[in-house]
């Protein structure tokens, strides 16, 4: 084992995103994975018709007593999907059950393509961004980027400077290392940019044609599990956008909720070694 990371977001019971994603990936890197949930749905929102949701905010302060009566501890913290009343429970619990240097990864998850989730107010990427402050790592999209900057989305026509100067504003946030994901250049490649506030450095893939549901997810499980196995945030990202690609190019084409990430974890654990 390489340290115990605790992982803080919903568990959507059906559709291969979230919790259901970050367990399997993360042992896969060969850390433990607990898990502490958000909020249960029956199925992730997107494309299904309807779902259940309980928000599970009330059970947070039992569970971090709880914790502290049996000296649990965690060496590291990823945060995906919470709701809105959870940022201070959370950064509670992220001091209250930390190791000595545990680490914070935080994945911003509460907008893209320009909008804010539902659910989200106008309000809460100011509480998301007091979650970002101190992070060790921050994987926003160029949607949450812009939002925690308090700015409108800009999803094209940018250029580095654009970009080398949203990562300087993320930093100026409290966040130690920024991997800010769907940056393009041109048309046929997508990447990431990988700040530590001194420089900042990309990696592409080629542009995949199909978009499915949980990536991010994936992509933010892997790099957590990477960046604890040691691999520096460029390699990290970089692994995770090249499983990312593989799992989509794994999944049949009737299978739309989702991808199929189960079938490159194999090469996940070749990768790592």
């Amino acid at each position: 084992m390489y340290g115990r990371l605790l992982t803080i977001q919903d568990v959507s019971c059906v559709g291969q995103c979230s919790a259901t994603v970050a367990l399997p990936v993360i042992s896969a890197c060969g850390i433990e994975c607990a898990m502490l949930p958000s909020a249960v749905l029956s199925n992730h929102t997107g494309g299904f018709s309807a779902w259940t949701f309980r928000d599970l905010t009330d059970e947070m302060p039992k569970i971090e007593a709880e914790w502290q009566r049996q000296n649990i501890k965690f060496d590291a913290f990823y945060t995906g999907y919470v709701c809105p009343p959870q940022i201070d429970p959370i950064l509670s619990i992220m001091k209250s059950a930390a190791k000595p240097g545990a680490l914070r990864f935080v994945d911003p998850v509460m907008a893209d393509n320009g909008k804010l989730y539902t659910g989200f107010g106008d309000d809460f990427p100011a509480q998301m961004a007091r979650l970002c402050e101190g992070a060790d790592y921050i994987l926003p999209n160029l949607t949450e980027a812009a939002f925690l900057l308090g700015r409108k989305p800009v999803l094209e026509g940018y250029d580095k400077a654009f970009i080398e100067e949203m990562a300087a504003g993320l930093h100026a946030l409290g966040a130690k290392n920024v991997v800010l994901t769907g940056v393009s250049f041109e048309p046929g490649l997508l990447g990431t940019a990988v700040s530590d506030g001194k420089e900042v450095r990309y990696d592409f893939n080629p542009r995949l044609a199909r978009t499915s549901h949980g990536t991010g997810d994936v992509f933010a499980s892997v790099f957590a599990g990477a960046a604890m196995r040691g691999l520096s945030a460029l390699e990290a990202s970089a692994l995770a956008a090249d499983v990312v690609c593989a799992a989509i190019e794994a999944t049949p084409d009737d299978h739309w909720y989702g991808v199929a990430f189960e079938r490159v974890i194999p090469l996940l654990v070749e990768r790592l070694g």
